[in-house]
């Protein structure tokens, strides 16, 4: 769990960048938030990703 709560906070501090200093006292929380932003997202891709199609029961008629 550490190492995937890492990675999301490193990718997001380099998109963080792009709008806040990294002197800003908020930075954590603006990377925080880009991280949960991300991770939604990535979760959502999982979840909507489409399936390989199943193979047809023996139950149904032909």
């Amino acid at each position: 769990m550490n190492v995937i709560v890492r990675l999301f906070l490193m990718l997001a501090a380099p998109i963080t960048a792009l709008f806040v200093s990294r002197d800003a006292l908020n930075f954590d929380v603006v990377q925080t938030i880009v991280a949960v932003i991300l991770f939604t997202v990535a979760v959502a891709a999982v979840a909507f990703w489409p399936r390989r199609p199943t193979k047809p029961s023996s139950t149904e008629p032909r």
